[in-house]
């Protein structure tokens, strides 16, 4: 690939299984508004799998938290259309935040039906535990709902391992980056 071609760190154009090309890139104070506008497309399932409850809206502040991570302890990418920041559609956010005083950090992934079942939450989770790793951090987890089967066979096959939480009705999935410096299976990218 030309220099003149080559995109910036942490950002990659993939197409996905129906064709279309998505940009994956770290997240910007820019993708406020079409974050909210996403946002607004959900169905209510899609919200309360990643939330644990109905949100009709994402808060000013959420979206200032969401999009202007601290590059030292949080990072965040979206799958956006390939337009300019600030008019993309995101389809798709990742996120990891070291958890203070710790080396874990804790992630979360949202995924658009629009684009779910194309490998894309695979694609985003590889790129945080790759993260993770480059920060020399021991673990990596996240709470799921225990009816999200589709995302706790996906974190399986990733090599990360059920454990019991202290809410009803969620599973924490933990990775254990310290263990082995080992790719889990599958990700080689």
């Amino acid at each position: 690939m030309s220099t003149r071609n080559r995109l910036p760190p942490w950002h990659e154009r993939i197409r996905l299984a129906n064709g279309r090309e998505i940009l994956i890139r770290p997240i910007r104070a820019d993708d406020a508004e079409p974050l909210r506008a996403s946002f607004a497309l959900l169905q209510p399932e899609e919200v309360r799998q990643r939330f644990g409850h109905m949100v009709t809206e994402l808060s000013p502040e959420t979206v200032q938290r969401l999009t202007q991570p601290q590059p030292k302890t949080e990072f965040a990418l979206v799958a956006a259309e390939p337009l300019p920041p600030g008019e993309a559609l995101v389809g798709a956010v990742a996120r990891a935040a070291i958890t203070p005083g710790t080396r874990d950090a804790e992630f979360a992934i949202l995924v658009s039906r629009y684009v779910a079942g194309m490998g894309l939450g695979r694609h985003l989770m590889r790129r945080l535990v790759r993260w993770a790793r480059g920060k020399k951090l021991d673990h990596l987890h996240g709470d799921v709902l225990e009816g999200n089967q589709p995302m706790l066979a996906l974190l399986k096959s990733l090599g990360f391992r059920r454990e019991s939480s202290a809410t009803p009705g969620l599973v924490r999935v933990t990775l254990d980056l310290a263990a082995s410096g080992e790719r889990p299976a599958g990700a080689n990218s």
